[in-house]
């Protein structure tokens, strides 16, 4: 299937699947232990129905946002998703262009195949960094200060990878940030020889961000060993006091699930939060973010920005959850779906199918303005 037959991010995941082995299209798709956060994740938003308001003048539809003093296109944007470069070469900065041209922000994950400095001279006005504490301090300080210096507006601080978590299908698949072809991935490539052959030609792309500090001789299998050294390390609330004092501009938390923890980074000065459980690939058990959305919501008040992400496969999500009252939302797997599929055209397809749904869905309901949307257009029901 051509990247412009795609009629929705389900068509752009099978073009995606077509194209990665099964071990690598495994460790997108995959969460952790039995994979019931994920049914969870997508179940969250199939629970809650879209009340219609009809006789409503929805002839014009406007679903532009305002976040942190940039007003974006669309309310969602591109959260962080890693090792994009081994699905597709380039795929990190495919990523952050498409972001640019459709004025939507990239998320460049901790874990890029880019470095941050490519990123912000790509995408300057769009670019925020995902920042995983590493063992040595140092290295998370001097990686907030080249986002500092690159002119970056926003930090995230992903919190919930206190450990490695058990992703099973990746442990059956010999598969991991040092990634080898081994036997059962070659053979399995030759269904697969368009991305074979970028493998081979290109070989497995570097963490960039982390190169500087693996050692001047260190080439990509070296630099993946020593990110593996260095995380997941415990971050605890003093790191994030001193990440606040350090970081000039916006600082998101991204992973808390609790409205206590909420609280807290609200009043450490924390200016927003995403409420994520990491696509259901950390702690199995954890709620679906849209669940626990409303609890957060009552506490937090307007001390913080509210964003989310976790199950976003349609428009309809997204604007369930801003009904529910995020402010803005971040999709992960579907974007990257794009970015594997097509490079930049499939991003760029993949952001156009969701403009398309959220568009589609605010003249449906008669909210001609996202910023009309509100619970009263949400029936909570007990089944899917």
């Amino acid at each position: 299937m051509k990247i412009d037959r795609a009629i929705n991010i389900a068509d752009l995941h099978d073009m995606a699947k077509r194209r990665l082995p099964r071990a690598v299209f495994d460790f997108i798709e995959g969460g952790v232990e039995d994979e019931h956060g994920l049914a969870r994740n997508e179940g969250s938003f199939a629970r809650r129905l879209l009340v219609p308001h009809y006789l409503v003048d929805v002839s014009q539809r406007d679903q532009s946002r305002s976040l942190f003093g940039h007003t974006y296109a669309s309310p969602f944007g591109i959260a962080p998703t890693g090792f994009a470069g081994l699905f597709r070469q380039g795929a990190d900065l495919s990523l952050a262009e498409a972001a640019a041209d459709a004025n939507i922000p990239f998320v460049m994950s901790g874990t890029s195949t880019a470095s941050i400095e490519a990123a912000a001279q790509l995408a300057p006005a769009h670019t925020w960094y995902q920042l995983y504490v590493a063992s040595d301090l140092k290295i998370s300080e001097d990686q907030i200060r080249r986002s500092r210096d690159a002119g970056l507006s926003t930090l995230v601080l992903t919190i919930d990878v206190p450990v490695s978590s058990k992703r099973e299908r990746n442990i059956r698949n010999n598969f991991g940030l040092t990634f080898k072809l081994d036997w059962r991935a070659v053979l399995d490539g030759l269904k697969h020889l368009p991305w074979v052959v970028e493998f081979l030609r290109n070989g497995m792309p570097a963490f960039e961000n982390w190169k500087p500090y693996a050692g001047d001789a260190a080439d990509a299998h070296a630099v993946a060993r020593f990110v593996v050294e260095q995380t997941p390390a415990t971050a605890t609330w003093r790191d994030l006091e001193n990440f606040r004092r350090l970081w000039p501009r916006q600082l998101v938390v991204k992973g808390l699930l609790s409205a206590d923890d909420a609280l807290r980074a609200a009043g450490i000065g924390v200016d927003g939060i995403i409420v994520s459980n990491h696509g259901a690939r950390q702690l199995d058990r954890a709620p679906a973010p849209l669940d626990v959305l409303p609890a957060i919501r009552d506490a937090v008040q307007n001390r913080l920005v509210l964003m989310l992400d976790g199950g976003i496969r349609r428009g309809a999500d997204i604007v369930t959850a801003l009904c529910l009252g995020v402010r803005f939302v971040f999709v992960g797997r579907a974007t990257l779906y794009g970015a594997v599929a097509a490079g930049v055209p499939g991003v760029r397809k993949a952001i156009e199918i969701l403009r398309d749904e959220i568009d589609r869905v605010l003249a449906q309901v008669g909210c001609p303005s996202i910023d009309g949307l509100s619970e009263d257009f949400v029936l909570t029901t007990q089944q899917p």
